[in-house]
């Protein structure tokens, strides 16, 4: 199993960590990495993009993956495994890849989610400095944006056209998720038309889906496509 989190995340969260449990339980291998910027890893948060975060998942999972994996990705990381599965494609490599389990994508959320939404003043002062303190509804601490982060985030939108991750699919998303909205799933399941697609829709779920029963539902998402 690879395991790609979300943004400003880190590979110690609940669902990081259980799946590593479970792996080991199973005699499996879990790779789980910081991206730039987060957690234990070098880089400033608001120096990084995209891009830099897709190369760094590439590179983890050719050096350190063997054979067919499941990638489970968790809003960003759901995003960048889709992007992962489209540059595995493109290169020949489609075999490293066994499925996807993407926990509430956040795909394209620099535009979606975050540009689009922002207020006038906000993008006025991006403009004016380089970045937004969003309010983060997890810490004290805002997110910074960068406009880098926006700009850079543009070459890598998925959603003006078909998509394909050339594997078996499945979406586990929340109906109560106010940070990646449940109906951004349903559009994705349609632009996913030529790959196999679940989606588990859980009515009293959060953007987080970490509770113990939300965790079950990944546990078996990950052992229905192994």
């Amino acid at each position: 199993m690879v395991w790609l989190g979300g943004f400003n995340s880190n590979m110690r969260g609940t669902k990081a960590e259980a799946l590593d449990r479970k792996a080991a339980e199973q005699g499996r291998a879990c790779l789980r990495f910081d991206y730039s910027g987060h957690g234990d890893s070098e880089g400033a948060f608001g120096d990084s993009t995209i891009g830099m975060w897709l190369t760094e998942s590439l590179a983890a999972i050719r050096a350190c993956t063997d054979g067919p994996s499941v990638v489970v990705g968790s809003s960003m990381g759901g995003w960048l495994a889709l992007l992962c599965a489209r540059a595995l494609h493109a290169s020949g490599e489609q075999s490293r890849l066994k499925g996807l389990v993407l926990i509430a994508p956040a795909v394209d959320f620099t535009e979606r989610l975050i540009w689009d939404e922002m207020s006038v003043k906000a993008k006025k002062e991006m403009d004016r400095t380089g970045v937004w303190l969003r309010p983060s509804p997890y810490s004290a601490e805002p997110d910074r944006i960068s406009k880098g982060l926006i700009e850079e985030g543009r070459a890598h939108l998925l959603l003006g056209g078909p998509v394909r991750a050339y594997c078996p699919v499945h979406i586990l998303q929340g109906m109560q998720d106010e940070v990646a909205p449940w109906r951004r799933a349903l559009t994705l399941v349609e632009h996913l038309a030529g790959d196999p697609v679940s989606l588990t829709l859980v009515k009293d779920g959060d953007h987080r889906l970490s509770r113990d029963e939300d965790i079950a539902r990944l546990f078996a998402a990950v052992e229905a496509i192994s």
